[in-house]
């Protein structure tokens, strides 16, 4: 299991209790302005209905989402904003990929840079990691949701790849086209989904002891605090013991 998708579970229940609320809608109105430049109507646009689900999980008001929505089709004047990926290098070779939102990329790419080199990486040329990573859709249950036998079978049978369980959550993958049509199958029989998203899944993981996760996760965590960060993907992979000394931790 993407140690990555464990420690964002864990930063995710204590974020229902964190004060940086207007941080969060910021990033998200953003991601919903850039997934509505392909269209505003979420019925036709997949990529803005997820958009608008993670803002409404969120607790985001609905004249803020609507907002967002019309500054991405032109209807309201809004900030130039486009989409970067960086691509890099953490403590011990781990890959790295963070996409950006921003409306000013030169600024950005500096303070990215910087980020990388203070946590110990290093920042990379285009393609340098992304060759490792392909679009999976990832959802994230709490383990005492649901038993991993439920779990499997319903996911399974809604046209997920895989089910992996450990003691905190099970995470189930599936491709794009079916990430919608599982994560309905849950919720329909009754199983709260934590966290739903599309992400960047590697294809080989390297497995951490606690040294180099809490030196990678350093880096992970400071991108992810950067104001036009969007998402980071690594390809990490924290076994269940380190990951509870890495929640002592924070």
């Amino acid at each position: 299991m993407s140690g990555h998708s464990k420690w964002s579970t864990i930063k995710h229940k204590k974020a229902a209790l964190d004060a940086k609320r207007g941080k969060a809608w910021s990033k998200l109105a953003r991601a919903i302005t850039m997934a509505a430049k392909n269209g505003g109507n979420p019925d036709d646009n997949p990529r803005l209905r997820l958009a608008i689900d993670k803002a409404k999980g969120g607790n985001m008001p609905k004249d803020t989402i609507e907002k967002a929505v019309k500054k991405g089709t032109g209807e309201l004047e809004g900030e130039n904003y486009e989409e970067v990926l960086y691509e890099g290098y953490a403590f011990g070779g781990v890959a790295v990929m963070c996409m950006a939102v921003t409306d000013n990329r030169n600024r950005t790419s500096a303070e990215i840079k910087k980020i990388f080199e203070r946590a110990g990486g290093n920042l990379g040329s285009t393609n340098c990691v992304a060759f490792q990573f392909h679009q999976k859709g990832v959802i994230i249950i709490l383990a005492d949701k649901a038993s991993e036998d439920q779990v499997m079978e319903i996911a399974l049978e809604a046209g997920a790849d895989d089910v992996n369980s450990s003691a905190e959550v099970h995470e189930i993958t599936s491709d794009p086209d079916a990430f919608e049509t599982v994560k309905n199958a849950l919720t329909d029989a009754g199983i709260e989904v934590e966290n739903a998203d599309l992400s960047m899944v590697a294809d080989n993981e390297i497995t951490l002891d606690l040294t180099a996760a809490r030196k990678v996760m350093r880096l992970v965590d400071a991108l992810e605090e950067h104001d036009d960060a969007d998402s980071v993907y690594s390809n990490s992979n924290i076994p269940d013991d380190v990951m509870s000394e890495l929640a002592k931790d924070s």
